[in-house]
Formats: structure tokens, sequence, C-alpha cells
């Protein structure tokens, strides 16, 4: 059965952003599936020969290396896993190219940080390369820098999905395409027959956060729950998700041709410019500023900027162009931008007169605190 928006979704979607992960990828032993990134690398190629731009974020590194090594156990220790991550990154990337030089293309490995996406300057370094590779007809094969960044191997399954909605923002994509090892989001408990998959989600809520389930526990887990957010990351960006079975044979065709597979989530809104989503999404922020009522409606109601006489509360130690994380008065956030000035000096001109900051810190560079051009909304839940 083929839908209308799914078609219209994938036809109009130049770039398409494919995220595999490491239980798709790997046997019952954690090794890797050789077969399996075969046939994924060969439905990849398929897309590309329809005149589609694709990039993958693919997890994996670990279940390689543990295969190299010819190991029976994942490591333990965190030193080991990094060892063992840096020995399969090669052969994971290999595996990829393998198949697609096969039809005349190539893979491109780009190991990142959170750090590389935070830093504006290689957040941009980032997104030139990873244009230019397309442009060459390559697939770039993008993965968390395993052995260096120590928090993505001490977290649970489900890391590499940040990731991937990080570089769906970063480039602008249309189209995020989850390959997990569930069907999608079920309506119920996934070991419940009864249970369906629900096929299309126009707004990420608490209730859609409160169907994520554990098969075994019946409580939330990481899995799922880093998918919804995920796709609520993109979602507000004004692009389009969708979350399906890596191990269905042919599900990038199927979802290419408009068939109702997997659970689709729909963009909210507008595309939303490349800065405001570095603002929102990739940049760390360094502080946070709470607001009065008047200046939350201004800023959520009226489109405006924030002057320093509607804060109240000013924490964090930060810079002059820093990321700030605005909240409420009932402590919601409901936005994040770049601060025109420092903690020292919010700290004095905090509920103030734009036209008294002058006398309070000898000169005054800017009326507004952070100007509506560089702020970005939190979407409502």
């Amino acid at each position: 059965m083929t839908d209308l928006l799914r078609q219209e979704i994938v036809t109009t979607a130049t770039t398409i952003v494919v995220k595999v992960g490491t239980r798709v990828l790997s046997r019952d032993d954690g090794t890797l599936d050789q077969e399996r990134i075969t046939r994924l690398a060969e439905e990849l190629n398929s897309l590309l020969e329809v005149g589609k731009r694709v990039v993958l974020v693919s997890s994996g590194a670990v279940g390689a290396g543990m295969s190299q090594l010819e190991m029976d156990q994942r490591p333990t220790d965190l030193a080991t896993l990094q060892a063992v991550a840096a020995i399969g990154q090669t052969n994971l990337v290999e595996a990829y190219d393998r198949t697609l030089r096969s039809h005349g293309r190539h893979a491109a490995q780009v190991l990142l940080t959170a750090e590389d996406l935070h830093d504006r300057t290689r957040y941009l370094n980032v997104r030139n390369t990873i244009l230019a590779l397309l442009s060459l007809g390559a697939v770039p094969i993008i993965n968390e820098n395993d052995t260096v960044a120590v928090d993505e191997l001490k977290t649970t399954f489900g890391d590499n999905d940040r990731l991937a909605a990080m570089v769906t923002n970063l480039l602008q994509a249309p189209l995020l395409v989850v390959l997990s090892d569930v069907d999608g989001l079920y309506d119920g408990h996934p070991a419940d027959h009864a249970s369906q998959v629900i096929p299309t989600i126009t707004q990420i809520n608490d209730q859609t956060m409160s169907l994520v389930r554990d098969q075994q526990t019946g409580v939330s887990k990481g899995g799922m729950a880093s998918k919804l957010e995920a796709a609520r990351m993109v979602t507000s960006a004004g692009e389009n998700v969708i979350i399906a079975s890596g191990r269905t044979p042919n599900v990038l065709a199927d979802i290419m041709q408009g068939h109702v597979t997997g659970t689709l989530f729909v963009a909210q809104g507008k595309s939303v410019s490349p800065k405001k989503r570095w603002i929102a999404f990739s940049a760390q922020p360094q502080g946070s500023l709470g607001i009065d009522a008047g200046a939350a409606q201004a800023l959520q109601r009226e489109g405006r900027s924030l002057l320093a006489i509607g804060i109240r509360n000013v924490t964090g130690n930060f810079r002059k162009g820093d990321v700030v994380v605005i909240y409420n008065p009932e402590g919601q956030e409901i936005a994040r931008g770049l601060t025109n000035y420092s903690t020292t000096d919010l700290q004095k001109i905090k509920g103030r007169q734009s036209r008294e900051i002058a006398d309070l810190l000898g000169h005054c560079p800017y009326d507004e605190v952070v100007h509506r051009d560089n702020l970005n909304l939190a979407s409502s839940p």
C-alpha cells in the first residue's frame, strides 16, 4: 500500500540521511554481519542510481572489531572497547566500500566528535566536506569517533540516533531514515500480537513518548526513546523521519516507492535556517537565562528579541557569542540563542532598561541580549 504524503516526501527529498544501528548490522554474538552490510550497500547504490544524494550514519565499529579479533564477547572496559572500535572501523568502511566499488562508487569515512559540531567553524567545515563528497558521487559513512568519544561507548544502544539527527540538520536533508531492529513505533507493547505499528505521527508529544516500551520489561529504554528524540530534533527543524526495520529486505526501495513502511514522523512547520539549527541542536549551551512572563510572551508570541529588562536569573559561565538556554518563569525551556553579553556583564544589567546599559557597563554594544535572528524557539510539546 502506498501513501500520497510519503510519495511526496521521498520524491522531493534530494538528500537522504540513512542511519543503521548496531543490532541491524550484527549477529546474535555481536560480530559483524557482512552479508547484511552488502545488502544495505546495494540498496544505497539503488538510491544513487535514481539521483538521490545519500549519507550513511553507521554504527557497528565495535562489532566489526570483534569479528576481526575473533572475540566471543563484547569488551567491558573502556580502553579495550576503544581499541576494538579502532580496529573495526576500517573493516566496517571497507565492507561498504567493497560493494559500492563494484558499482563504480566510493565510500568515504567521516569520524566526528561532539566538539566538531559544537564549534561553529568546525561545524561549517564538516558541512562543506560532506557536501564536497556528495558532489563527487561518494557515500559519506559517518560515525562517532569511538576511539576518543568516551560517552559514546559508555552509554546504551541508540547513541548514533542523535548524531544522525544532527547530520540531517547540518545538511538540511529533507528525510532521515532510521533503520532499526523493530518495524517502527507500536501502539502497544511490541510483544503483544495485537499491537500494530503506527504508520504516521504528526506530533511528538508526551503521549507519543509514553508508547516507548522495552520488549522484555515494558519500561522506557534507550533504543526507541533515543530514536524519538532524534525524530523530534529533525521534525522540529522542518524535515521528516521514517523509522523502519533494517532487517526487512529492500526496505529502502519500499520507502522510496512511498509504501507504508515503518512509522513516518511528519515535519513540523517550515524549514529552519542552518544557523538556527546549529544553535538549537549542535552547539552545547554554556549557561542559561531565566526570564519573566512578559519577556517570554515577547519571544514566543511577538517574535521579538530578548532584552535585559526581562531577565531575572543568570547561570553558568559564558562569553559573548556562546549559546544559552532561555527558561520561562515555570522553568520550561522556550528557546536557545547566542548571547551578546558575558555572564559578568549580564549580572550587572539584568532587569534594567537598555538605555541604562552604557552607564552600567561603560559602553552599550547591543540593545538586545539575544537578537531574534540568533534565537531558536523550542517546539511546543
